[in-house]
Order: structure tokens, then sequence, then C-alpha cells
């Protein structure tokens, strides 16, 4: 839970704070020191605590105060300050700092520390002193780009059923601080989100936000695209607040940066502002279609994420308890996976121009998304025949806050890393699989790990029981359930047949920490 933690070096009081005389004006850190290169903004003396002291806002955006003692504190707008307000004369700049950044006199973010909410008050002389402060500091920030309104969906039935918890613990306050509006859409049912997605007017908010799982995300992306206006559709930023299982694309997102993956660093990354593009791809099978930008997983990996929720009463241990007992009664699986390997990985697998006759073209659809436009029969096709112990495709590199699957992963370069297991022993795979938390695992001599472009994939039978198949999980949704599977009474979006895959490049907008 976000709490309010007023800075070690002051003590609160309703007029401004009272600064530590033990501290020594020496251990401001050097690269926080004004110059005369600093360009200012606005300059103006205030009250702190009925004292005279000096407030400046630089051209590199950090907002400095000093009193009569030569003291010197700071914040980066850019990076801390998420809003002020006045009450009088009184202005109170809202802050989000890590803990531990009180060691010197300047805030600024080192990466990797726990986040806290923080306010400074100042007492401006005049009433034209007042207005001029707050016009050039709301000014500055107004001039960051950051989103002033947010549409936020809510998942509370996803992971450990927090989300509207850290909603109302974590997210709101942030957003209060920061002068953001939003509209709140608590999820009722699987696929609300998309429906809601479809049709949402997006011309009145600057970007959409998932307080859950990845599950959320998944629902938005595949709404947006199948809408008609798709393309300015996919311009609108979206973000993700970890209220869910796995949590793998804001882990991604905060550990590409050195962040934590809470949901102050997330909410933060929205409210900054930045933008980043992601890749896209389309799962097709005959007129049915999937858009994916997480995970394609077939063999273990699917077997463990899907047939594992009949111990969800173990909590998170039923991933890795469920793992154990799957490479312990290893199966394997029959079937061949071509793919377009992405420069450097031409030599892997065999030459296969014949899986392109046997390609289905992408049917147009009535509306939305027509799926990218490829010349599938001009690659260089290559192939992998079983069987399989695992086949995984990844668009980033967490799968899961502790499941690095693909550290080589990029969010926009036009590739999904493909890693795939064949013939692997016991006591390898066990060493194995106890690397995902670091992405170790990708250096086995058991493990092919290349990048692609496009995919076809065609599952087969089990090798020890012909007349059992397996699961297609994307995104951790069940695309196919083959015969004899957990749960295969249950209709999937897909069948356990050839299904084909191709990626779009830089095709969605989601907030970035930078």
């Amino acid at each position: 839970m976000l709490t309010y933690d007023p800075p070690a070096i002051y003590s609160t009081t309703t007029d401004g704070f009272i600064a530590n005389p033990a501290r020594h004006p020496h251990s401001l850190p050097n690269h926080h020191a004004p110059t005369m290169e600093h360009q200012h903004i606005v300059s103006d003396e205030v009250f702190v605590n009925s004292d005279k002291a000096t407030v400046t806002l630089s051209g590199d955006g950090i907002l400095r105060w000093s009193d009569r003692r030569v003291f010197l504190r700071c914040l980066s707008v850019e990076k801390e300050v998420l809003g002020l307000s006045t009450v009088g004369r009184l202005i109170t700049i809202r802050a989000l700092v890590e803990t531990g950044s009180n060691d010197g006199w300047c805030f600024g973010s080192r990466g990797g520390g726990n986040l806290v909410r923080k306010s400074f008050v100042f007492e401006a002389m005049s009433e034209d002193s007042l207005r001029n402060l707050c016009e050039k500091i709301q000014g500055y920030i107004d001039s960051l780009g950051r989103p002033k309104k947010l549409f936020i969906f809510v998942n509370p039935f996803g992971g450990r059923k927090s989300a509207s918890k850290i909603f109302n613990y974590d997210v709101k306050p942030i957003l209060e601080d920061a002068n953001i509006e939003y509209t709140m859409q608590e999820t009722k049912y699987q696929l609300h989100a998309k429906e809601v997605s479809r049709s949402l007017d997006l011309t009145k908010y600057d970007g959409i936000i998932c307080v859950s799982g990845d599950g959320i995300l998944v629902e938005v992306m595949n709404g947006l695209l199948e809408r008609e206006d798709w393309a300015a559709a996919l311009k609108m930023p979206l973000g993700v607040i970890p209220a869910g299982t796995g949590n793998g694309m804001i882990k991604s997102l905060l550990d590409s940066v050195g962040e934590p993956c809470t949901a102050a660093h997330a909410i933060l990354a929205a409210i900054r502002g930045h933008k980043r593009s992601l890749d896209v791809a389309t799962i097709w099978q005959g007129e049915t279609k999937f858009f994916s930008v997480l995970m394609l997983a077939w063999g273990l990996v699917a077997d463990i994420d899907i047939e594992s929720e009949k111990y969800r009463w173990m909590g998170n241990a039923r991933i890795s308890f469920y793992a154990l007992k799957r490479i312990l009664r290893l199966r394997e699986y029959n079937g061949s996976i071509s793919f377009v390997p992405a420069p450097g990985f031409e030599d892997v697998g065999e030459p296969s121009g014949s899986c392109v006759d046997s390609m289905e073209p992408l049917k147009p659809w009535q509306h939305g998304y027509q799926g990218p436009k490829v010349d599938l029969e001009n690659l260089n096709w290559r192939k992998l025949n079983g069987p399989f112990v695992s086949v995984w495709l990844h668009n980033v590199p967490w799968g899961a806050e502790n499941t690095m699957a693909a550290p080589d992963a990029k969010f926009g370069d036009g590739y999904l890393d493909l890693i795939v297991m064949q013939h692997c022993p016991k006591l390898a795979l066990i060493s194995l699989m106890s690397e995902l938390n670091n992405g170790g695992h990708v250096k086995s001599p058991y493990v092919v790990y290349i990048k692609v472009k496009a995919v076809i994939l065609e599952p087969g039978s089990r090798t020890d029981e012909s007349t059992k198949e397996g699961i297609i999980d994307s995104d951790g949704e069940v695309l196919a359930r083959g015969k004899g599977t957990y749960k295969s009474n249950l209709k999937s979006l897909m069948v356990y047949k050839k299904l084909q895959l191709v990626v779009d490049q830089g095709l969605a907008t989601l907030f970035t920490p930078i």
C-alpha cells in the first residue's frame, strides 16, 4: 500500500517545512548544484515557516529552493513532481519520491527504491507572486505532455482479487495528486473490457489504464483492433498496474529501466506520459483470429500454465509444484513448427518452401484491422520437426514477474522470440527451469533461441499416448484444447490444428517509464 510519508529532513506543518539544522549544505550532490548555465523559468521569494526563502524553476526542470542558511533542496519536475495546488497564498507541491532519496539535500530518482508521496509547502509573498509561480510551474508541467484524463479498467476478479484495493489505496491518491481526471470501470465478466474498448469514445481520453494482470490489456488490445477506426485507436497509449498473477507486460517495461514492479512505479510511468510502440502478433485459423501482445505457448509451458489452475488453492506455489510434477512425468508432443527467421538465424532448422503452399491466407474481416501486409510466399521459411517438449513464442522479456522467458525480446523490433526445447533429460530440464527467473535457460544446449517474423504451428499428439493431444495458450488464455486435455470439454477459440502467426511491427502504443 502506498502511504504518505513526509521527508525526514523536514517536520510537516500547515505552512511549510522546517529544515533540520544538523544537516550540512556540503551534503548536496554535485550533479544537482545550481550553475550559471541554468536559465531560470521563474525565481521568486517565498516564506517557508515564516522565513524568507528563494524558490527557482530552472530550464532543466529542476525546482530548487534555498533559505538564508544557504541550504538547498530540489525536485525534478519531470521525474518526481505530480502536481500543485493552492489555498490562499500557500502553494503545495505534491511529489512522488524514492524512500531514502532524502539522504542528500536534493531529491532525485536513482532507480530501484520504493516510492512515497510527499508534499512541500511555500507561502507566496503577494498575489502577483502566487500567480506568477503557479503559472510558470504548472506551465512547465503542462509542457511535458502528460495525460489529463484516463479511462481505467479495474478487474476485481483477477489474481489475488486485490485490484480494487490497489486502485483505491495506491493508484487513486497519486492520480488526485497529479490533478488527473479519470473514469473507472470495473470489469464484470470475461471479455467485458474488450466490449467496452470496441465502442469507447476515445476522444474523451488521453490513455487507458488496466489495473489487472495481462488479461485485461489483451482484451483492450483486441477490442481496439476490431474498431472501424483501429488505426487511430492504436495511437491511444495503454498502461498496466500490476494486480494479477503474471504481470509480464508491466514487469518488462519497468525492468527495462531498472525499476521494481509496483503499482506506484507503474502509475507514475503513465502520468509522466512517455510512450513507446509495441509489436502485435496476429494469430489466425480459418476465419478465426486473435491478437497477441505477450506470448504463445504449446507443450510444457502451456500445460503448466493452464493445468495448474486445478491447484489454485495453493496460491503462487501452484506453478512451481505443478512444474515439478510435469517434469517428472514429462510429456513430448509430435508436430512441427515452420518459421521465417530474423537476420542472423537463417541456418536454424531445415528449408521449408512447401509450407507456404499449405498456409491459409488472411481472410478479410468486415471491419477492424486486417492483419499485417507481409508477402509470405517470398520469405525464407525454415522448419523444425518434433517431438517437442515445449514451444514458446514471446513478444516481451518477462512472461510473469518471476519469469524472464525471452531476455533478448524487444517491444518494437518486429520479431517474436522463439524458444524451443526438444529431447531434454529431466535433471537438465529441472536445472534449466530453475533459471527462468534470470533468463539463463536460453543458454542451455537443449534450447533453440531465435527471433522470427512469422510462424506456422502444426501441433500433434503426445508421443506416449497417441489418443491425447495438448493445449495451445496465448497471453494466459486457452486458444485450443486437444483431445484428452484438462477441461477439453470446454469450447475454445480455435481447434487443435494448424494455426498461423505473423508479427506487425510497432502497431500498438504503451505508456513507458522513459
